[in-house]
């Protein structure tokens, strides 16, 4: 009797969890719509919609008038049944930008509240800006602390999920040993790190260029550093101990010096950026303000651009080599101020360097590619969670 009963338990269960699963996607669902997606009977969807419905995750939202016969009842996720919160700390900028940069969105993926905020980190540890980031986001949007369910951090280095720890990270306090373990307690919730290119990829893949993609690879172009985030059909890859794609660290050697060893970084960092833009004769503070100053005269687009992608083309050169992938997307700061005119030159300079080709493309993302990625991620934990909870009650 006790193993009936057990299956009895899990068979509901699942039923609820792959009712929950679809009334998670956008839109509206009534009795009929359920039962034919789940290919379950009448009676049990209206046993599944009620145990949903009374334990808060699912809603009725109106009535469907345009069916013959009474008025169906129309269901959706209960937006306010959980939160997730994404945190994102940003490559070291100029002194005055925003340094973290932060949202909050509902079951839905609404987004409910965002922040940014300029952080020293020479005087602020990393747990204190994420606390008050969480904490200014929370307060904004009235959430409950018990309802955020998922804090995701993306950052510019590498997380090795094993030890817990944040690798290759210029941001003071950042690497510390023991540091996300200390803000997941503070929080009360769960916490996730990821890096901050493998977040852009994920918003790539799900709102940008390569949404119809079987796989590519992101180059990011940033304020500082590089990164490659690598989508092999929609799964990341992130490495033994998530250092995948940190491309900035590929030994070079220039060709006029064989004797000193080169980065990758050297020739298409930030500051090599903004030493091309002076070689060059172009203004600008930071690499997407030389960018866009480059872009905006023809003269000086002519000798800067050709330039750059030749060293763009360096890496990219590299990556086709290993990867072959179907689509290379240009993303990041400087890939988004650069535009078409930096993509035109990159695909100039990949077929003058290589045999192999891949489509290139720069980003159609204009926000915070980072930042949505890591709602996006963020969303996705949650709703796993609550559809394991349910599996598991």
């Amino acid at each position: 009797m006790s193993r009936l009963a057990g299956s009895s338990k899990l068979l509901r269960a699942m039923n609820e969890s792959a009712a929950l699963a679809h009334l998670l996607e956008p839109g509206t669902l009534t009795r009929s719509d359920l039962r034919k997606l789940t290919k379950l009977s009448t009676p049990t969807i209206s046993e599944v919609l009620r145990r949903l419905t009374e334990a808060g995750l699912v809603t009725v939202v109106g009535h469907n008038s345009g069916r013959p016969g009474p008025n169906a009842e129309l269901y959706a996720a209960n937006p306010d049944a959980a939160y997730a919160a994404a945190v994102s700390i940003r490559d070291i900028g100029p002194s005055d930008a925003p340094s973290v940069a932060a949202a909050l969105c509902d079951l839905t993926g609404t987004i409910r509240s965002r922040t940014e905020l300029r952080v020293d980190f020479l005087r602020t540890d990393p747990k204190s800006a994420v606390l008050d980031a969480v904490a200014t986001l929370r307060r904004d949007s009235g959430v409950p602390a018990e309802r955020l369910r998922h804090v995701q951090l993306g950052v510019a280095g590498s997380y090795d999920s094993r030890t817990q720890t944040i690798r290759h990270v210029d941001v003071p306090g950042l690497g510390r040993t023991g540091l996300v373990p200390e803000i997941a307690t503070a929080l009360g919730t769960h916490v996730g790190v990821d890096n901050d290119v493998n977040l852009a990829a994920i918003a790539e893949r799900r709102h940008g260029v390569a949404r119809e993609s079987d796989g590519f690879a992101l180059l990011w172009l940033g304020l500082e550093g590089l990164g490659l985030a690598i989508d092999i059909a929609g799964s990341l890859l992130r490495g033994a101990r998530g250092g995948a794609g940190e491309i900035g660290y590929m030994p070079l050697y220039a060709p006029d010096s064989t004797h000193r060893k080169v980065d990758l970084q050297d020739l298409v960092g930030g500051a090599a950026v903004l030493a091309l833009g002076q070689d060059c004769g172009v203004p600008g503070r930071t690499p997407p303000e030389v960018v866009r100053a480059a872009a905006a005269d023809p003269e000086a687009a002519s000798e800067f651009f050709p330039r750059l992608a030749d060293r763009i083309a360096v890496g990219l050169a590299a990556v086709i080599a290993v990867l072959d992938p179907s689509l290379v997307v240009l993303a990041g700061p400087v890939a988004q101020a650069g535009g078409r005119t930096l993509l035109a030159a990159v695909e100039s300079a990949l077929h003058r360097a290589a045999p192999l080709e891949s489509t290139v493309a720069v980003t159609t993302i204009d926000d915070d590619a980072v930042l949505l990625g890591a709602l996006d991620a963020g969303l996705t934990a949650v709703r796993e969670t609550l559809i394991a909870s349910i599996r598991d009650s």
